[in-house]
């Protein structure tokens, strides 16, 4: 593995393990986002649980590479889904950027994990 993918992997990991710790221990700002995106909370539970686990995943990733490969795949489809979310409220891009930074960041550890083996 690069230091570049790995570097990255760690950053990716600190912010999943950020917005996923307070969803998955049901902060009470979780049920106002729930509510603003018009989903369930039990819904923004389990994004929280994903991305608690994905920051794991990434992290085992940088010593065993299909795991990094796996969990920055879901990073990936679970921030797009998030970007959509916030779009579908209209919420704005501003909203959105942050879930579309990590999905492109998600996407990049994919390849330097594809492009290091």
């Amino acid at each position: 593995m690069s230091l570049a993918a790995a570097l990255l992997s760690c950053a990716l990991a600190a912010f999943m393990t950020f917005a996923g710790a307070p969803k998955l221990a049901g902060h009470p700002k979780t049920a106002l986002m729930a509510q603003h995106l018009r989903v369930p909370t039990e819904l923004l539970r389990f994004v929280g649980l994903t991305e608690t686990v994905a920051a794991i995943g990434l992290l085992v990733g940088i010593f065993v590479t299909w795991s990094g490969v796996a969990a920055a795949l879901v990073v990936v489809a679970l921030m797009l889904g998030g970007a959509a979310c916030h779009l579908r409220v209209k919420d704005g891009f501003a909203a959105a950027a942050p879930a579309l930074v990590s999905a492109a960041t998600a996407a990049g550890v994919v390849i330097l994990h594809i492009a290091g083996n």
